[in-house]
């Protein structure tokens, strides 16, 4: 006597791949819009924590020379360009990779900051006079937030 087997086939219908594709298109979005905000706080954290190193330096610098080195004396440090007046610093302990931000801009020595949503280190001396200055300010463009970042002189 023959038996008749009635096999059934088994798998997955085309509706069932599509909703777990799109599920797995849904989560993955989610995924790498998180991680690109934890990246911008971190290159904000970087660039706070730059500004705060390089404001020290020159507030060493000041304790040593009784001014802040002048950010349009390029002579200060032996004739480069607008940012050389902040190289003094390195030789004086200050990592040199804290002159650049983490977009690799080269710190901005003038009166007048960027453009928006262009990062950027600003150094302003507020009061200079034959290549001294009293007081400066640190600023720069924050990314994961609105604000700008400013550290005043101490003097």
């Amino acid at each position: 006597m023959l038996k008749l087997i009635n096999k059934k086939q088994a798998g997955f219908t085309i509706v069932e791949l599509l909703i777990v594709i799109i599920v797995i298109g849904i989560l993955a979005a989610l995924v790498l819009n998180t991680f690109q905000g934890v990246q911008a706080r971190a290159r904000d954290t970087e660039r706070r924590t730059d500004l705060n190193s390089i404001a020290t330096q020159l507030e060493a610098y000041y304790a040593d020379f009784g001014h802040y080195p002048d950010g349009s004396i390029a002579a200060t440090c032996g004739g480069g360009g607008d940012s050389c007046a902040l190289a003094v610093l390195t030789t004086r302990g200050l990592d040199a990779q804290a002159l650049n931000d983490p977009n690799a801009n080269a710190i901005n020595v003038a009166a007048n900051p960027g453009t928006d949503n262009q990062y950027y280190y600003d150094i302003t001396g507020a009061t200079c006079s034959g290549g001294q200055c009293t007081s400066f300010e640190l600023s720069t463009d924050l990314e994961s937030e609105t604000t700008t970042y400013s550290k005043p002189s101490l003097n």
